[in-house]
């Protein structure tokens, strides 16, 4: 290893002399070998990001270059791990040190101990490259693909089926490369891939506000900007569990240590919906909370970023949930702060726009190098300051993400959860999923979607006047205006997450449900020309009963009924 010497210090930053390194190399720095990168060259100084507390690093110690990039180890034992921003695993941390993490403590991010049952998929003679699938190993029922690390190929002399541990060389190829169970990537350089494809299916999140008003494709990237309150970890955690992928990482990148702590108790008892088995066995949790070092903090992304990447590689969809960007930008901040660079607004780094976009764009549907066709969906939860939108993370978000999911802290307080928004929040691939769902749900679901949108739309703008002189004054067509859009937001919008049916909607249901509302408006409007009184227009039963459709289990049956007792009470009306 080449070594150099501290020469300045300044908080995680640490300026090095005399040592031979490349950009983003992992240094080890001073008597205790503290982690750390190499973030800037200038002349015989190097300028290295320390990924610890720097307190009481002295100038003239020594820094031992390793020569690799910081890299992700990536095989079979990540699933239900909980990780540190640079993949050392907590477990492991706390069995060698307590609850508080020692400076410069190291642990391998896998179980080198445990055995594998490895099925081959290749058999002698067989070519291979970079991304082809040597076989398998059963994690929690997942079959974990052992891949062939992208840059490596040969001709196979030699794989057997058996029972391995991580170092046990399981293949062997012509030209002497020994491949394990596992392998090492650079966590900022993207994984590569044979194509990209345009997004045209929907992550199904079982949410109908998201789903039906604002869906997001697999591969697609949304955010979920919101104030304190407003039930941006709940969402993302209903994302995790509900959402239509078969992996979920979520990174934690400095949210508060109690809120983390939330999410590491809650998610080993979550119930997976899909193998009743707990969440947690399809998932991997990152931790990197604000007590924690934060060039540790701005690493976590690139670190959870990578391990979606090789379960995509797999051909599995993963969903990435970040918690909160706006905590990762901070981190930049401060390093940015500590080496002297020229601010941008609000002091963030002027290099904050290109950072989010980079990140963004290792979402996408793939054709991977073996074949197979896997995704990675980010996820983005921002914490804007005093729910300011137009602060730099949020503004510089919304430039690179599809899908803005606008979290509405009076939402919140009224007690509507999902609390977003509908009327700020958008998607930018309603039209592309469009097809999806005509073919798959219903040819007319986007007139449907559409004239709902309008119907919340026009209400907004019937409130002022509401509140001015009461609804009772406006014109009756306005006043079914008024009640629809109500219908909307309470029966259908409004959903709840912890009761047993209504927290997942499947999207033929929330179909019917929207359809059954505009059914109603049709009725209604067609009635109102006959001259019926609005009063009993408004007071009909079968209207009530809408309401608890989200609840039923049978509800097509239900809804049904409810239409046919709502025809039968319109036609009892009279009219003209």
């Amino acid at each position: 290893m080449k070594k150099g010497r501290i020469y300045r210090i300044a908080g995680p930053v640490v300026v090095v002399k005399d040592l031979h390194a490349k950009m983003y190399d992992v240094v080890k720095v001073g008597e205790e070998k503290l982690l750390g990168e190499v973030i800037k060259i200038i002349g015989n100084k190097v300028i290295v990001q320390v990924y610890e507390d720097t307190t009481g690093l002295k100038p003239k110690e020594p820094v031992e270059n390793t020569g690799k990039p910081l890299s992700a180890t990536l095989g079979p034992g990540l699933l239900g791990m909980i990780y540190d921003g640079i993949q050392r695993p907590l477990n492991i941390l706390r069995e060698k040190s307590g609850d508080f993490i020692t400076r410069g403590i190291e642990a391998f991010a896998l179980d080198l101990t445990k055995e594998w049952e490895f099925i081959p998929e290749k058999k002698k003679g067989d070519k291979v490259k970079g991304g082809d699938i040597l076989g398998y190993v059963e994690e929690f029922n997942i079959k974990h693909y052992i891949l062939v690390p992208p840059g490596v190929e040969g001709v196979i002399k030699e794989i057997k089926e058996g029972k391995y541990t991580l170092e046990d060389v399981i293949c062997t190829l012509k030209n002497g490369k020994e491949l394990k169970l596992y392998h090492e990537w650079p966590v900022r350089k993207q994984r590569p891939y044979k194509e990209k494809f345009k997004p045209e299916i929907p992550l199904i999140t079982g949410q109908r506000v998201l789903d039906v008003f604002f869906p997001l494709a697999k591969g697609g990237t949304a955010a979920i900007p919101g104030p304190f309150g407003a039930g941006k970890t709940v969402t993302q955690q209903t994302l995790a569990k509900f959402a239509d992928a078969d992996i979920v990482i979520y990174v934690g990148c400095g949210e508060r240590g109690n809120e983390m702590t939330e999410v590491l108790e809650e998610f080993p008892k979550l119930e997976d919906p899909k193998t009743g088995k707990p969440l947690i066995n399809r998932t991997v949790l990152i931790a990197n909370t604000s007590n924690m070092p934060v060039a540790a903090r701005e690493a976590s992304i690139y670190t959870g970023i990578t391990i979606a990447e090789y379960f995509r590689d797999m051909g599995y969809d993963v969903a990435l949930m970040a918690d909160s960007t706006s905590r990762w930008a901070e981190a930049m901040r401060e390093i940015s702060s500590r080496l002297e660079e020229m601010p941008g607004e609000e002091g963030y780094p002027a290099y904050l726009p290109a950072r989010l976009a980079e990140f963004y764009e290792r979402a996408g549907r793939v054709k991977t190098l073996s074949g197979k066709i896997g995704s990675v969906t980010i996820i983005g939860a921002v914490s804007p300051p005093g729910g300011d939108f137009s602060e730099p993370v949020t503004q510089n978000t919304l430039r690179v993400v599809k899908v803005f999911w606008a979290l509405d802290a009076k939402l919140a307080r009224r007690r509507h959860f999902p609390a977003i928004n509908w009327l700020t929040s958008y998607s930018l691939y309603l039209d592309a999923l469009s097809e999806w769902f005509a073919k798959n749900i219903s040819p007319d679901w986007k007139e449907l979607v559409t004239k709902a949108m309008n119907i919340l739309q026009q209400e907004e703008k019937l409130q002022e006047i509401v509140q001015l002189v009461g609804s009772d004054a406006l014109p009756e067509n306005e006043r079914i205006t008024l009640e629809v859009a109500k219908m909307i937001r309470e029966f259908f919008l409004q959903q709840n997450a912890f009761h047993e049916i209504d927290r997942y909607s499947e999207p033929e249901k929330s179909y019917l449900m929207l359809k059954l509302i505009l059914s109603y408006e049709k009725l209604a409007r067609s009635a109102l020309e006959r001259g019926v009184a609005i009063e009993d227009i408004l007071n009909i039963k079968a209207k009530k009963k809408i309401a608890e459709i989200k609840f039923q289990k049978d509800y097509k049956k239900i809804i049904s009924e409810i239409e046919k007792e709502m025809i039968e009470e319109f036609k009892a009306l009279g009219g003209e």
